[in-house]
């Protein structure tokens, strides 16, 4: 059988993509006090006029301290005639347009939120330097049927897609973590309870929404953590979310903003620009201590694949590959191991226009060259700062 050509159209669930080349979830640093902006449709509208097949918005939270801090969407219904502009704007350059909604719970800055952070289980915040809160079953309950409420006011605001955020220990991705799920009750244990998070929203979301629109998940397949998930458990949580058949797609993705965020980006590790986008005395603390917590990975072409490949053996649903995917022949090789669809973030950041500029040259190479400095830009309105902003 001959693999897809990954420019060619393709369907994700219900949606009809021009081809099969997603820009991935980054947050844009574009919403202040949670507000569409202009620069937030700039931003999405750029990949979309260079070729990508879908762009994903991120992040949109289903409820107030599910925000990573308060400059962030929080999905109701006063920001769908906000979120329509964007959608109208994305779908009149071609491409569709996908939300990633999800709760932040310990990777919340409580602080800035000003709503107590939920976790799985009770622990210090490195991040807002505050204690998190355990969740308790009401709360889930909440958060389970707010998923199902963002869906809807999503599709409202005229999105193809939503994305479930069940990596990088936000909420879902802690209750999975052995390390961070220390729970007795239905929650926690066992992994079938530590799934059970994941499994209801999943659930309540396509109930939600039905088949108008297409419903993926980005699922952590291991935190890069001692005592956290790992491979088998997630190849296993994969398998329970296909029999359960909500979603149309897994994006598989790695590592912990909460513990671990360079475990996902491998390259360099910008300790000294993350320290200068915190006032005195944070900036002092990241300096000195700041490697600890943005350890460096080499970088390398494609870098999940060889995990990826465990969850590609074990599932026959579309999987999504992301990591390292910057040129023509990786997503080629991305089609013939079976994934359905590439994820490129940083690229794009560096190179709105990459697809168009693949779609002309194969041969195309990314001009990324994985410095990492985009990381810190996200308090200010993320971008590459190799290229110079327009005037």
């Amino acid at each position: 059988m001959t693999e897809p050509d990954v420019l060619a159209p393709a369907r994700l669930g219900p949606v009809r993509l021009r081809n099969r080349i997603i820009k991935a979830a980054t947050f844009e640093g574009a919403t202040p006090e949670g507000a569409v902006t202009d620069r937030l449709i700039d931003y999405h509208l750029r990949p979309a006029r260079g070729g990508v097949g879908m762009t994903t918005v991120a992040y949109c939270a289903v409820a107030p301290e599910g925000r990573t801090d308060r400059h962030q969407i929080w999905m109701r219904p006063e920001v769908v005639p906000q979120l329509r502009r964007l959608t109208d704007a994305v779908h009149a350059a071609g491409a569709a347009v996908c939300a990633q909604l999800g709760h932040a719970g310990p990777v919340a800055n409580a602080a800035s939120n000003r709503r107590a952070a939920l976790a799985p289980s009770g622990r210090f915040s490195p991040l807002s330097l505050r204690w998190t809160r355990a969740a308790r079953t009401a709360d889930l309950d909440r958060i389970t049927a707010a998923h199902a409420t963002a869906a809807r006011t999503a599709l409202e605001a005229g999105f193809d897609a939503v994305e479930l955020h069940f990596g990088h220990n936000y909420l879902v991705s802690a209750f999975l973590s052995p390390r961070l799920n220390r729970r007795t009750d239905r929650y926690g244990g066992p992994l079938r309870n530590r799934a059970r998070l994941a499994l209801d929203i999943a659930r309540a979301v396509r109930e939600a929404v039905g088949d108008r629109m297409a419903i993926t998940a980005k699922l952590n397949m291991d935190d890069g953590v001692p005592g956290g998930f790992w491979l088998d458990e997630s190849v296993q949580v994969g398998q329970w979310l296909e029999e359960d058949g909500s979603l149309d797609a897994l994006e598989l993705t790695a590592g912990s903003s909460l513990l671990n965020p360079m475990y996902l980006f491998t390259g360099d590790a910008p300790v000294r620009e993350f320290a200068a986008a915190f006032p005195a005395p944070q900036r002092w603390g990241i300096r000195a201590g700041g490697g600890l917590f943005l350890r460096e990975y080499p970088y390398r072409e494609a870098y999940l694949l060889d995990r990826a490949r465990q969850f590609r053996a074990a599932l026959r649903m579309p999987l999504v590959l992301l990591g390292g995917v910057t040129r023509r022949e990786t997503m080629d090789l991305a089609m013939r191991e079976g994934f359905s669809f590439v994820a490129m973030a940083r690229a794009l950041l560096r190179e709105p226009d990459l697809v168009r500029r693949i779609e002309s040259d194969p041969s195309a190479r990314s001009r990324c060259v994985h410095c990492n400095r985009c990381m810190p830009t996200i308090y200010r309105g993320t971008r590459c700062v190799l290229v110079p902003e327009p005037r």
